[in-house]
């Protein structure tokens, strides 16, 4: 079905002067570019993810046009937010995508990108995913061991195929990250191929019949602001690529940093782009190889918000709490990672209280904010959740048996649903009332 775009005074065309800020407020209110999210919520309920189109395309414009002295591609990486809307607005622009699923892979090719837009990643592909990558004609697939090269190899050579590879390699280098979690290039990890294997792998991939090498890979972690950890690992990377080199393996076509590029969620300063872009230069550029990078939360994570409405207010123990209709289920960042995100109302007041912003599931770590200074509200107020355009829907679940909530994207004066909110007959669509017995 063909997405329904509204107009601010109802149905109509995207208008003229479209907001590259995001979100701002117009007479107290706030909107996403052109459109009130009192609106949007109005006719979409809560809770509702509202995303800008424009700030998407301000970030992979912007990064995009800090690398263009050097030989480039950009692929977007769809575990950030694999929203359709947002998908076709970076494939207009001219990205390519970085799946690490199967089901990512679906999206995807859905989302009108060709095999030659994709690289595959991911630590435990399944030989099922592999012969779907291969099947599709992916750019690459980025291997994480021996035994996988092997798999693959053989499931190349059942296609009639030559697998082109690319080593995730696992650089050991230190860095500063909001969260443990999130650290992907340290020692004693489980992604990537251990720094002093990666030769014998790269000569595996060339031995063997059908596989090919033509790149080498790191992913170090997220959100990353200083430079050091890239500049570390893509040295490391220039270590083996003359040690490859010299073993008189020639087939390297890309140099891929990966992502990690953070974004600012409270007072973080965001990444200095041109810094980041001449340190690079000066690196991979002597080497003739083009550069791959893949950001994902850079691109979409401060374009969206997540609306969602004041369901009580109650005092408990000495502290306020604001119960939403939005929780975990909707936004795991502030329980999983202690991740900040600021919290406002949408309609401006001038009043500020100090409360726990808590959702509706029978979790105690159900929560969006804890102890948090913020805006005045009460039942049937509505409020944004800033910067969930990453690893927000994506991450979102059904526990409690709680449908997934509406995606709008907006882009200037109109917005559409892009995924409609689930319905509980959603839920259990999959179960089998009357199971097929099978003897054991």
């Amino acid at each position: 079905m063909p997405q329904v775009w509204y107009g601010v005074h109802g149905r109509g065309t995207v208008g003229e002067g479209v907001l590259t800020s995001g979100f701002s407020r117009v007479d107290g209110t706030l909107s996403c570019e052109g459109v009130s999210l009192e609106r949007i919520a109005e006719e979409v309920g809560t809770p509702a993810y509202v995303y800008s189109s424009s700030v998407v395309r301000d970030r992979y414009q912007r990064l995009d046009a800090a690398l263009a002295n050097i030989p480039h591609r950009i692929h977007y990486t769809l575990k950030a937010n694999s929203n359709r809307g947002i998908l076709a607005v970076l494939h207009e622009l001219g990205a390519g995508v970085d799946v690490v699923s199967g089901g990512e892979l679906f999206r995807a090719k859905r989302a009108g990108f060709a095999g030659s837009d994709i690289l595959f990643g991911g630590v435990g592909k399944s030989q099922a995913e592999l012969k779907e990558a291969l099947q599709a004609g992916v750019r690459m697939i980025n291997v994480e061991s021996a035994s996988e090269v092997r798999m693959i190899n053989d499931i190349a050579g059942e296609l009639g195929l030559v697998a082109p590879i690319g080593i995730r390699v696992n650089p050991e280098v230190t860095v500063d990250s909001s969260h443990k979690y999130i650290k992907t290039g340290e020692k004693g990890a489980k992604f990537g191929v251990p720094f002093d294997e990666v030769p014998g792998v790269a000569m595996l991939v060339a031995v063997l019949p059908n596989t090919r090498l033509i790149a080498l890979d790191m992913h170090i972690g997220s959100q990353l602001f200083r430079l050091d950890g890239y500049v570390d690992g893509t040295n490391r990377l220039l270590e083996l690529i003359a040690q490859i080199g010299e073993a008189g393996i020639s087939t390297l076509e890309y140099l891929d940093i990966g992502g990690g590029l953070g974004v600012a969620y409270d007072d973080e300063k965001s990444p200095d782009l041109d810094a980041f872009a001449a340190a690079l230069a000066e690196r991979v550029t002597p080497t003739g190889l083009t550069m791959l990078m893949e950001p994902g939360r850079f691109i979409v994570g401060n374009c969206g918000v997540l609306l969602t409405r004041v369901l009580y207010r109650k005092h408990s123990g000495g502290r306020d709490f604001l119960v939403t209709d939005a929780g975990m289920t909707e936004l795991i960042r502030p329980s999983h990672y202690d991740a900040y995100h600021r919290i406002e109302r949408v309609r401006a007041t001038e009043s500020r209280m100090t409360a726990d912003v808590v959702g509706p599931v029978c979790e105690s770590g159900d929560f969006l904010a804890l102890d948090r200074t913020m805006d005045e509200a009460g039942p049937g107020d509505l409020l944004a959740v800033y910067d969930v355009g990453a690893y927000g829907y994506v991450m979102a679940s059904n526990y409690n048996s709680r449908p997934r909530g509406v995606e709008v994207l907006v882009d200037g004066d109109r917005f559409a649903i892009t995924n409609e909110r689930e319905r509980y007959e959603d839920l259990v669509r999959l179960e089998q009332a009357d199971p097929q017995w099978r003897d054991g």
